[in-house]
């Protein structure tokens, strides 16, 4: 079963920002981001429970070559994305989006 992958709009401009930032250090670097991105939201939507829980019942599954994790809830058939950040942000900043 694939589950259905919602962001929320915190969590996009997670994604943008990030991606922005990236593309200023290096040209492409951005795009390379955006992919792993994608590929780490395809590989939940496959399989949501692979990730550990980090807190409450949100789960977190690391971006493979960037220092980023997806940070999500499984609700029935979907998946909600509450945000994506850096490892080493104060994690207070997505727990209150839980």
């Amino acid at each position: 079963m694939t589950y259905n992958v919602r962001i929320r709009p915190d969590a996009e401009r997670d994604i943008e920002d990030a991606a922005q930032w990236y593309e200023l250090q290096r040209q492409g670097l951005g795009h390379e981001f955006m992919d792993s991105v994608e590929q780490t939201l395809n590989r939940i939507s496959e399989n949501p429970s692979l990730y550990p829980v980090v807190h409450r019942d949100s789960r977190r599954a690391l971006i493979r070559k960037f220092p980023f994790g997806v940070h999500y809830v499984v609700t029935g058939d979907s998946v909600v994305v509450i945000a994506v950040m850096h490892v080493r942000r104060d994690p207070r900043r997505w727990k209150s989006r839980t």
